[in-house]
C-alpha cells in the first residue's frame, strides 16, 4: 500500500470551484430566501435554470488547462443530478463535486474547510474559487490559495443562508 505522501504526489493538483454566485448565477432564485419562511425546497429545484457566470466559467476553463477541476458546493446531496447535468450543459470541465449531506446546518465557512484539510492530506489543492467572504477567510487562513469571486450580485438572502442557516 501506497503512503499518503506518494499518493498525493502521483495525482494531478486540485482546483475547486464554488456553485451558486461564482459559477451560476443564482439571482432569480433569491426571492425564495426572502422573508420569514424560506422556501429551500423551490430555492434548490430552481438551481438548474442558473445562468453561467461568465468570469467563473472563464476562470474554471482556464484552470483546468494545469490541473484538475473540482466542485465543492453547499447545496445538499440531493441536489447532485441536476447539478452535474448544469455543470455539463455548460461546459464545464468534468471533475468530482463535493456536496453538503442533506441534514448539515454547519455554516458553510465551516464544512468547507473541512472539506479542503480532509482532500489536502490526499492531493494538492492550487486553487479554491468562492464567493463567500468567510469561506474564502478561513480557507487564506488555512494556508489555502483563494480567488473571491466579487463578479455576481451579492445577495443578503443567500449570505445569511451560508453562514447563518447552513443551507448553501
Amino acid at each position: 500500500m501506497h503512503n499518503a505522501k506518494e499518493a498525493k504526489g502521483s495525482r494531478p493538483p486540485l482546483a475547486l470551484f464554488d456553485l451558486d454566485n461564482t459559477l451560476s448565477d443564482a439571482a432569480h432564485r433569491q426571492h425564495f430566501l426572502e422573508g420569514p419562511r424560506r422556501d429551500w425546497d423551490g430555492f434548490f429545484d430552481a438551481a438548474g435554470q442558473d445562468p453561467p457566470l461568465a468570469e467563473g466559467v472563464a476562470l474554471a476553463l482556464r484552470t483546468a488547462k494545469d490541473c484538475a477541476v473540482g466542485y465543492l458546493t453547499g447545496r445538499p446531496e440531493r441536489c447532485r443530478a441536476d447539478t452535474l447535468d448544469w455543470l455539463t450543459a455548460h461546459g464545464l470541465p468534468a471533475g468530482p463535486l463535493w456536496m453538503r449531506q442533506n441534514q448539515d446546518r454547519r455554516p458553510a465557512r465551516r464544512t468547507k474547510l473541512e472539506r479542503l484539510r480532509a482532500l489536502s492530506r490526499e492531493r494538492e489543492i492550487v486553487l479554491l474559487v468562492d464567493d463567500d467572504e468567510l469561506v474564502c477567510l478561513e480557507a487564506r487562513n488555512a494556508g489555502f490559495r483563494v480567488v473571491r469571486a466579487d463578479w455576481a450580485q451579492p445577495s443578503a438572502p443567500l449570505r445569511r443562508a451560508q453562514e447563518h442557516e447552513g443551507r448553501t
